[in-house]
């Protein structure tokens, strides 16, 4: 059987135990051959057991001073490097004291130094991604808050300049204001909504239910918005079993009325919205699905994101703030659960959802 001999003693990059070693019998056969040499030509009297015995003695003390040295080295040039990567003081002190002169220890920091260059090149890309979303964030914000704080200006205005003696605009544009000081407050609650989910601060109030009988009230919460468009809402036949789920109840009612609200407003006249549900071994999948206006797959990606509109204008048409979607998002994170969004143009659009089975 061959010995693979470069393997076991690696001469390309070898452990300080292996560098401490090849010195020391180094300078072992150095020292014999002298002491050989000196009683060959020489009258000085030594005994062969001196000869070979002064030797070892010589590769034990250099294999000693040649460990310890190269440990001191190498100790001090790792902690300088594990300073640098680490951000624990903890961390260092571990990794520096542990040094298995066994083993490539340059090598081994080489791939961590590596894997921490990685980590902070991602950790950088991430912080970008971040100040770019929080730019977009801050200029949606001002934009979607600009709107009803400037047409209450100019509803107002209009009434002190006179406007609130002409009968025939004074409680008109009082409604109007009205309206949109509604929507200011709608925006700031769900904006406080998304604040709470995303500091951790919500409490779910865990309950047993069946997500069955809620879809149902559902429906009849949305029933007339639904007659007026003359969308059919119905449960796909075959997904149609109802199954008890353990979540916060009045949360998850707020996602459906969510998801069931988007798939009137944007389903097409005459149309259909239908839930189903499906038995995932532990999780219930539900999905909410119309055959409406559809969504490009350019927009999927941000489809959850704060004030994300699809199509500006027709969204504000239909009302809302711009927030259900990233609250239902974030509520059914909170529940440590998912959720995706399929959809294709002029077909419709599927949301779906998982829950705790009970």
């Amino acid at each position: 059987m061959a010995i693979n001999l470069n393997s076991r003693w690696n001469l390309k990059n070898p452990t300080p135990r292996q560098l401490a070693i090849y010195a020391s019998v180094i300078i072992m056969v150095a020292a014999l051959i002298i002491f050989i040499l000196i009683k060959a030509f020489s009258y000085v009297d030594l005994s062969w057991y001196l000869v070979f015995a002064i030797p070892v003695i010589f590769f034990c003390i250099s294999y000693l001073t040649v460990q310890l040295v190269l440990e001191r080295y190498i100790y001090r040039k790792i902690k300088v490097i594990y300073k640098t990567i680490r951000k624990s003081k903890m961390d260092v002190q571990e990794k520096s004291n542990k040094i298995d002169l066994d083993k490539d220890i340059i090598e081994e920091v080489e791939k961590e130094v590596e894997i921490w260059a990685e980590e902070q090149t991602q950790e950088i890309d991430e912080l970008k991604k971040l100040a770019e979303y929080r730019r977009n964030f801050m200029g949606d914000i001002s934009h979607e808050l600009k709107t009803p704080i400037f047409n209450i200006q100019g509803y107002l205005h209009t009434l002190l300049d006179g406007g609130l003696d002409d009968e025939t605009i004074n409680l008109a544009y009082l409604k109007k204001a009205a309206k949109n000081v509604e929507r200011l407050h709608n925006i700031v609650q769900d904006l406080e909504s998304i604040s709470t989910m995303e500091s951790g601060a919500t409490e779910l109030d865990i309950v047993e239910f069946d997500i069955k009988e809620l879809a149902d009230l559902v429906f009849e919460e949305q029933f007339i918005k639904a007659k007026e468009k003359g969308i059919e809402l119905r449960f796909k036949s075959g997904a149609d079993k109802g199954f008890i789920v353990k979540a916060d109840k009045e949360k998850i009612s707020q996602v459906l009325v969510n998801l069931v609200s988007n798939s009137i407003k944007y389903g097409k006249d005459g149309g259909r919205t239908q839930i189903s549900f499906y038995d995932m071994d532990k999780v219930i999948l539900i999905e909410v699905a119309d055959d409406g206006i559809g969504i490009s797959e350019e927009h999927l990606s941000r489809l959850f994101d704060r004030f994300y509109r699809v199509d500006k204008s027709r969204s504000r048409m239909a009302g809302g703030t711009g927030l259900g979607l990233a609250i239902v998002k974030h509520t059914i994170e909170v529940h440590q659960q998912t959720i995706n969004v399929r959809s294709t143009v002029n077909r419709g659009s599927t949301f779906g959802f998982t829950l705790e089975k009970a």
